[in-house]
């Protein structure tokens, strides 16, 4: 499925540490951390079906959307688009769209026709009535940065990143610090990165697919909510790279939960846990903060953090 645009900080990172940065362990294990409805006040459960808001005045979508329509009508796709040829996305309805106005400025193919649009208009929870449009090369603005900053959160130790014992930093070590991590007590999850990598920001792929994914120059980043001394005991027993262990508020098992209750609110798009900033990012078509608010009371402040795909118009 491809998605939004995102910014990505490093152009290779280990399998394993996607993997892990997604799972974690049982999903009642909430490992000492604040998890939904735990010390950070909330209620522990999501009102069924949450209602989000709609908006009382124009507004838009913050960077060119995929306008599609499939021979049913033109609908605005604010999720995941898949790429097949032609794509194939859902969203709003568009009333009062003219395929017309914007020769030049789409593709058609199989019945299908498609294009990248700013879209203004007012939204009433199902129908999106367009009030102006502007293609995609017309617009000069700039997309949102909605990927997550995988940088090391901790200082750089006094003489740089090193490897302490070459015979721990293995491609097996590797596998095995990043098992061990996501057994701890408090697991809030770990991602690797590979910015100390000398072939990082090389312009020959060659070079990259040949040097990066080497043990000796990475930092394995760890989070969890309970004592991070203790936690990089144990990690030190089957890793000598270099390592980042941090306190985190939440564990990886409570953002699960809190994951799972989103998907009958209103205007769902996606959620997804982001494990570098603690918490579950969810997309919905709009939220003036009332969602936010709702989510805040009913989980705890920061467990879920709302994206609105539509935003007040200028």
């Amino acid at each position: 499925m491809r998605r939004p645009p995102k910014v990505s900080m490093f152009p290779v990172l280990v399998a394993g540490a996607v993997l892990v940065a997604g799972c974690g362990g049982d999903a009642g294990d909430t490992g000492g951390g604040a998890g939904p409805g735990g010390d950070t006040g909330g209620s522990g459960e999501v009102p069924s079906a949450a209602p989000t808001p709609h908006p009382d005045a124009a507004v838009t979508t913050r960077s060119p959307a995929t306008v599609l329509d499939d021979g049913d009508g033109a609908e605005l796709c604010l999720g995941a688009i898949a790429e097949s040829y032609p794509p194939q996305c859902g969203g709003p309805r568009l009333a009062d769209w003219d395929w017309a106005a914007h020769e030049g400025e789409y593709e058609e193919a199989a019945g299908v026709r498609w294009g990248e649009f700013v879209v203004v208009g007012t939204y009433d929870g199902e129908e999106f009535t367009v009030e102006e449009v502007t293609p995609a090369s017309e617009w000069d603005g700039e997309p949102p940065e909605n990927g997550t900053d995988l940088s090391t959160p901790c200082a750089e130790p006094d003489g740089g990143w090193q490897v302490r014992d070459p015979a721990l930093t293995t491609d097996e070590t590797l596998q095995e610090v990043l098992a061990v991590a996501a057994d701890l007590d408090g697991y809030a999850g770990s991602w690797l990165d590979q910015s100390i990598n000398p072939a990082h920001g090389s312009d020959d792929p060659d070079e990259v697919e040949a040097a990066m994914n080497d043990p000796r120059q990475l930092v394995v980043n760890v989070l969890v909510t309970g004592e991070t001394g203790a936690a990089e005991e144990q990690l030190r027993e089957v890793w000598g790279g270099a390592l980042c262990v941090l306190a985190a508020e939440h564990s990886h098992a409570d953002l699960e939960a809190a994951q799972q209750q989103l998907s009958e609110i209103e205007g769902y798009q996606s959620a997804g846990i982001s494990v570098a900033e603690n918490h579950v990012g969810l997309s919905v078509i709009y939220d003036d903060g009332t969602l936010q608010q709702q989510l805040d009371d009913a989980l705890g402040e920061g467990v879920v953090e709302v994206s609105s795909a539509l935003v007040p118009a200028p």
